[in-house]
């Protein structure tokens, strides 16, 4: 089994529903247990073996110049992050993407397990998925009854049914990011603010994704207030319980 070696996160938006209680900080260095979102995702990510890291900027880019230098990481800037949305972000670093890799948003506090099942899963292109978590702006999945995936959206009423939640983690194979850039050329026009989500929907019409769904995976994206307080009330003393 061909294991990616490198991961991508995203991390170009504003966060502006967090504005009050964060301000002037891209929203991937908010500090939860002495460390930065992104900070905790790259050393999780370096102690499960990935070699190289990538992160997607915009806003506020220069704050993520420590953490790069601490990791070794590439930073690509997104100069139009204002006016576009999170596919912009990873089809702006094509070029510096050689093989599969796992995607990760910035936003994400979670149990450091949630690597480890994408790695260890042996199907080359796999989004991560959890049971429902009722926090609030959750992304809500539509699988096949082969656990492949057939629409997502954070609509109710978009998809037919509801199976899991996205988590924000993926592993993607070079022909999949392929895919998913085909679809956003075709779409960016019309839709500057076309998201990776949507790009995986569109792709997966051409070829299988499938959806590993980790039903007791504790984890939770910060997004606003409400979503912070939930993370460091009951998220993070979990994840510190099971993890020292």
């Amino acid at each position: 089994m061909n294991k990616p070696d490198t991961a991508i996160i995203l991390a170009a938006g504003l966060g502006s529903r967090l504005e009050a209680v964060f301000p002037g900080k891209p929203k991937g260095l908010l500090e939860i247990g002495g460390m930065s979102l992104v900070g905790r995702s790259l050393n999780i990510l370096k102690t499960s073996g990935i070699e190289r890291f990538l992160i997607g900027t915009g806003y506020r880019d220069r704050y993520y110049e420590p953490l790069a230098k601490q990791f070794d990481a590439v930073c690509v800037f997104n100069g139009k992050f204002s006016e576009t949305g999170s596919m912009y972000t990873l089809w702006n670093m094509r070029h510096c993407i050689g093989g599969a890799f796992l995607l990760l948003e910035s936003d994400l506090l979670y149990h450091p397990s949630a690597i480890d099942i994408l790695l260890d899963d042996e199907r080359a292109d796999v989004i991560l998925a959890s049971g429902p978590t009722h926090s609030g702006d959750e992304v809500f999945i539509e699988c096949s009854n082969d656990g492949l995936l057939i629409n997502m959206s954070k609509y109710r009423s978009v998809i037919s049914k509801t199976d899991t939640e996205l988590v924000g983690i993926s592993k993607i194979s070079t022909g999949l990011f392929r895919l998913m850039c085909d679809a956003f050329e075709q779409s960016s026009e019309d839709n500057p603010k076309f998201d990776y989500e949507e790009a995986l929907v569109a792709a997966s019409k051409r070829s299988p994704i499938y959806v590993k769904k980790s039903e007791a995976l504790v984890w939770c994206e910060i997004d606003d207030p409400s979503h912070l307080k939930r993370a460091t009330g009951v998220i993070w003393p979990l994840i510190r319980k099971d993890c020292r």
